[in-house]
């Protein structure tokens, strides 16, 4: 009986505790325009999450053709998970890469790259990055056309 009472006392205060299960609604979380500042053309940017899991946050990122980001880096790296369509990302200083739908690409701390649409097809993935010291991304100078056309 002791120890019964004891192994439900010591279970309830994790029950308290205890949190619900959230669920966010895609209707729910309205996107924007990528600002011209660090995008080219037109890129549609949601959130999926806030950084309240470790400092982590995503957001899906729509290009249209012709459409990219800025060079930029993540001082923790970041995934991108392709989920529809078939763009391209960049290394500096690398080839650039086809990337489509179903493809997950690993952008290692520190390391200046950008990513976006073809010049004819269009390209959506999930961008997942962790913070910082407060930041997620540094932003650089936009990619030129000639750096895109290459």
């Amino acid at each position: 009986m002791k120890l019964a009472l004891g192994l439900t006392l010591a279970l309830t205060p994790a029950a308290l505790f205890a949190q619900s299960v959230e669920i966010s609604h895609h209707h729910e979380r309205p996107g924007q325009i990528g600002s011209d500042e660090t995008f080219t053309g037109t890129a549609y940017v949601a959130p999926v999450f806030a950084p309240e899991m470790h400092d982590v946050s995503a957001g899906e990122v729509t290009f249209l053709p012709g459409a990219r980001s800025a060079w930029h880096t993540h001082p923790a790296g970041q995934m991108l998970v392709i989920t529809h369509g078939t763009g391209w990302t960049q290394e500096r200083g690398q080839e650039k890469q086809i990337i489509t739908a179903g493809d997950v690409v690993w952008c290692p701390p520190g390391v200046e790259h950008w990513h976006g649409a073809t010049d004819s097809t269009s390209v959506t993935h999930y961008a997942i990055q962790a913070s910082v010291e407060g930041s997620a991304v540094e932003w650089g100078e936009k990619v030129t056309d000639a750096e895109y056309g290459e």
